[in-house]
C-alpha cells in the first residue's frame, strides 16, 4: 500500500530526553496501546522512517496503524507495503487509505467541509469516529497531525 508521509517535527513524543527519533519497541508499544488488534505487526526504524510489516484485520485497522505510528514526534515516513489484510473480502477490502494532514485554524468541521463538500461540517463525527482511540476529543487536533478520512455511506 505504500508509503505514508508525515511531519517529522509534530506529533506524539515517547520517551524522555532531547532525542526525537522513537525506537522500534516505543512506537510498538504506543501503537498496541489503542487496541487496534495489531498484536500481528512488527515495527522497525530506518533513520526517521518507521516501517510495518504483518497482518490485521481489515482496512480501518490498517489505515489506523499508519496514523498512530506517523503521528509520532521524529516519524517522517511510514511504509506499509508489507501490512496483509486478513479478510480481503470484507466491506472494507483494500483500497488506497485518504488521509489528511491538519492545517493551522483547522478544526474538525473545515475538514469535514473541505473533504466531503459544502454544508458536510456536521460529518465531522465521522472523521473523529474514524481516528479514534488516536483521537480523545474532536477539539484537540495540531497543525501537521495525520487524520484518514473514511468514505460516506
Amino acid at each position: 500500500m505504500g508509503i505514508f508521509d508525515f511531519v517529522k517535527s509534530v506529533g506524539k513524543k515517547l520517551g524522555i530526553g532531547d532525542d526525537d527519533a522513537p525506537d522500534a519497541d516505543s512506537l510498538k508499544k504506543e501503537l498496541d496501546s489503542h487496541k487496534l488488534g495489531s498484536e500481528k505487526l512488527e515495527v522497525s526504524i530506518e533513520g526517521d522512517k518507521a516501517i510495518i510489516k504483518g497482518e490485521v484485520a481489515d482496512q480501518s485497522v490498517f489505515e489506523k496503524a499508519v496514523i498512530a505510528i506517523g503521528n509520532t514526534l521524529g516519524v517522517s515516513k511510514v511504509e506499509a507495503s508489507e501490512i496483509k489484510i486478513a479478510d480481503p473480502a470484507a466491506p472494507d477490502a483494500p483500497k488506497d487509505p485518504r488521509f489528511v494532514t491538519v492545517e493551522k485554524g483547522d478544526n474538525l468541521w473545515k475538514i469535514a467541509t473541505r473533504v466531503y463538500g459544502k454544508g458536510k461540517g456536521p460529518k465531522y463525527t465521522v472523521i473523529f469516529e474514524a481516528n479514534k482511540p488516536m483521537l480523545k476529543d474532536p477539539d484537540l487536533i495540531y497543525p501537521g497531525q495525520v487524520l484518514r478520512i473514511p468514505e460516506l455511506d
